[in-house]
């Protein structure tokens, strides 16, 4: 007798079902969006809560708040219990606190980056970032004029970087050099992190005078205030002299041209056989899902940068004097390039 064969894909809803899905994902994100807005996941870190006496605290109305946690508690974001409802792990990344929270990532992309994705279409008609098309101007332009955005991109951008590292620092070590450069370290997280774990070696944190401005009391709280010297400027202008360059999810802002003027800088002020590590993230081969094809699209549709694959990267690195060496990946999405000057 033969036995029926359970079909894996029966389950699966019809494709008009799994598309109308797709197309009505910005709900998803906008409700997360409203949740992390509103200090929802933050006031439920101590424990289940009524929905009624959750939406007094957080100032929402309690039918509506109520429908928001029915919505994402299928997308494991809530458990509720008749009238009370927790945090799953997942919504735990909502609340300000936990180590992988991206609640203020989550703040930034609905202040920054939702409208402007309306254009997207257009950016794929002209190959012009939507960001821009919407707001009429390039779009770190735009934050710049607007400090209170600037100060939340710093704080989402570092929040963000260190969980997609995952364990990278751990299992990567920086090539031999004496001093290292950040550059584009914005506050100084990555460079402090770099240091404590070799305490002879000094730092330069490089990046825009607003930015860097904010750096000096996390660099002196991490006691590396003799080890680090704090510079303004520019990386499209130039660059200090370092033994090592660390170039932190910088490159993936940009497009080619725009990264090899950053890497020729670099060069020209490196001297003979300086040690270049790009962290960033290397898009694999093939159609299975990985994140550094969604973060490509954000990089399309807001700067105009890009995710490259290893094959892209050894050609920028090459086009620009560099020879990439070696890549190392550790449990996150960021990879450490590590290339010579030629």
């Amino acid at each position: 007798m033969m036995r029926n064969k359970t079909n894996p894909r029966a389950t699966e809803p019809p494709p008009a079902a799994r598309m109308h899905e797709l197309l009505t994902g910005f709900q998803v994100s906008q409700a997360a969006f409203a949740v992390a807005e509103l200090g929802v996941a933050t006031a439920l870190l101590k424990g289940p809560r009524e929905v009624g006496d959750l939406a007094a605290e957080v100032g929402a109305d309690a039918d509506a708040l109520g429908r928001i946690i029915r919505f994402l508690a299928q997308h494991d974001v809530f458990r509720t219990f008749e009238d009370s409802v927790e945090l799953t792990d997942l919504g735990h990344t909502l609340a300000d606190g936990p180590a992988d929270s991206l609640r203020d990532v989550a703040r930034y992309f609905h202040r920054t980056h939702y409208a402007p994705f309306g254009r997207l279409l257009d950016t794929v008609r002209t190959g012009e970032p939507a960001a821009g098309l919407f707001l009429g101007k390039p779009f770190f332009d735009w934050i710049d004029e607007n400090p209170e955005l600037a100060e939340l991109q710093n704080k989402a951008m570092a929040g963000f970087t260190q969980n997609a590292r995952g364990d990278l620092l751990s299992v990567y070590d920086l090539p031999a050099g004496e001093t290292v450069a950040d550059i584009g370290g914005a506050d100084g997280t990555l460079l402090a992190a770099l240091l404590a774990r070799d305490p002879e070696r000094k730092g330069i944190l490089f990046d825009l005078p607003s930015t860097v401005s904010a750096a000096r009391p996390l660099i002196e709280a991490a006691g590396l205030g003799e080890r680090v010297r704090i510079v303004p400027g520019d990386f499209f202008e130039a660059v200090p002299r370092a033994d090592v360059y660390v170039l932190s999810a910088v490159l993936q802002d940009w497009d080619n041209p725009s990264a090899l003027r950053i890497l020729g800088n670099v060069s020209a002020a490196a001297p003979a056989g300086a040690r270049l590590v790009v962290i960033d993230m290397v898009v694999p081969e093939g159609d299975a899902p990985h994140p550094t094809k969604m973060i490509d699209i954000t990089m399309l549709g807001m700067l105009g940068g890009r995710q490259r694959s290893e094959t892209e990267w050894r050609r920028l690195l090459a086009d620009a004097g560099f020879t990439l060496g070696r890549t190392v990946t550790g449990s996150g999405s960021y990879s450490a390039l590590e290339a010579t000057l030629a």
